[in-house]
């Protein structure tokens, strides 16, 4: 399972919030409402969120197994 956990530990350390990702940098809401299900987004998200906050995938997304 996709988790999107370091993406909004990557977003406090960053100190950016959510609305500011929406409001300057274009990112939807919707996506966001999808990052916090744990649902599927873009990779072309990811690269955006990867440039807005200048970190690697890693930062963004984590693979879980599920047991």
């Amino acid at each position: 399972m996709i988790s999107y956990e370091p993406f909004w530990n990557t977003l406090k350390v960053k100190n950016i919030s959510q609305y500011r990702l929406i409001k300057d940098y274009g990112i939807s809401a919707g996506q966001l409402s999808r990052m916090r299900a744990n649902q599927n987004i873009s990779t072309h998200t990811i690269d955006m969120l990867c440039e807005i906050l200048n970190c690697e995938v890693q930062d963004i997304i984590i693979y879980k197994k599920n047991i």
